[in-house]
């Protein structure tokens, strides 16, 4: 017989399912993504470290657990919320169910939850915390409110140096700099040619300098960006070397905070696989995926410095900076996404040409 499970908004309000995954309780930021598929890509992307996911889509786990097709090491998630958890999954690359990998992660989930209603909540009233316990008068509500992501980049970040070869011919060095980097950027840069040197969130300036690479790549990644004061720092000694950048998501608010920009917190964020953005050279509309809490605050760009390459259709916020006096940009979406959409990943192309391959 399946026990019930319950999850305890900061707000008092309480949702009741059944109990999925690992057994235990976790507080942690509630947030949502509307994607479709690709489960396995979200539970896995270290962006969401300190956050409980709650699934728009009705059924998930219907293709089970691929392993090859992770973003990250392991699950980044704290908590998983879904309608409908499925028990026979039907897939030929399919290697164990999505409970099965939630419990060897020790990941605690929920299911049979009305994820329509919760995600109103979440629009309503913005994100917030919570906690999902076996049984809700263990919820302490102030615990709940109180509950912060803490240094969520050092946690997810490489502890060491890392090299991974070009596939074929070399034809750059790119230093990659991990904030909690997805596996599919460090794929979408060999499959180009690039030798890549996936750095530590707190390498040095002097470090990257002494690796002497052809271009230089920011991750994606968790949390507030302005709570990287050291990453920070270190692109703006950089900008003297006028290395060839491209960022993405984390990356790209770092970049910008690195020139005295301004980032805020999103009411609800943006994360699906949905999201239009209009390129404003070219005015033209692409579908991106997405997954971040913050923006850069297009008022706060100074026009002598950049200009938005990229605006969210949907609600106006910056998706993309491209600096006048350095060779530099950055998007707030992720043209590496897995699975999809693919729109932007001519993104990757423009990042060689400017290291001249």
């Amino acid at each position: 017989m399946s026990s019930k499970r319950y999850l305890v908004l900061e707000n008092g309000k309480t949702f009741e399912g059944v109990a999925f995954g690992a057994d235990g309780e976790s507080i942690s930021e509630i947030v949502f993504t509307t994607s479709m598929t690709a489960y396995l890509e979200t539970l896995t992307d270290p962006s969401y470290k300190g956050q409980a996911v709650v699934q728009t889509f009705p059924l998930i786990g219907n293709y089970g657990i691929i392993t090859p097709d992770k973003e990250g090491e392991g699950p980044s998630v704290s908590g998983y919320i879904v309608r409908t958890a499925c028990d026979e999954p039907s897939n030929f690359r399919c290697e164990e169910t999505l409970d099965k990998y939630l419990k060897d992660n020790n990941i605690p989930g929920i299911k049979g939850i009305d994820t329509r209603a919760l995600t109103r909540v979440l629009r309503q009233s913005g994100t917030m915390n919570g906690m999902i316990c076996d049984d809700p008068s263990h919820a302490d509500l102030e615990a709940i409110k109180n509950y912060v992501i803490k240094n969520p980049v050092d946690e997810v970040s490489t502890p060491e140096e890392k090299v991974y070869e070009a596939e074929g011919e070399k034809v750059a060095v790119v230093a990659l700099m991990d904030y909690g980097v997805k596996y599919n950027i460090i794929r979408s840069l060999t499959k180009r040619g690039c030798e890549v040197h996936l750095m530590p969130a707190r390498t040095t300036a002097e470090r990257i300098r002494e690796l002497a690479p052809d271009g230089l790549f920011l991750s994606n990644g968790p949390g507030d960006p302005a709570d990287n004061t050291f990453e920070i720092e270190t692109l703006k000694a950089l900008r003297e070397d006028n290395l060839p950048t491209m960022g993405i998501c984390l990356g790209h608010q770092l970049l910008a905070l690195s020139h005295d920009f301004k980032t805020r917190k999103l009411k609800y964020g943006h994360r699906g696989a949905n999201h239009p953005v209009r390129n404003e050279v070219t005015k033209r509309i692409y579908i991106s995926s997405q997954n971040h809490g913050y923006e850069v605050v297009g008022e706060s760009v100074d026009k002598d410095v950049a200009v938005e390459l990229f605006v969210n259709v949907n609600d106006g916020t910056n998706e993309g900076l491209k600096y006048l006096k350095e060779n530099a940009f950055s998007v707030q979406f992720h043209p590496e996404a897995c699975g999809g959409p693919k729109d932007t990943e001519f993104l990757f192309d423009e990042f060689m040409k400017m290291m001249g391959r």
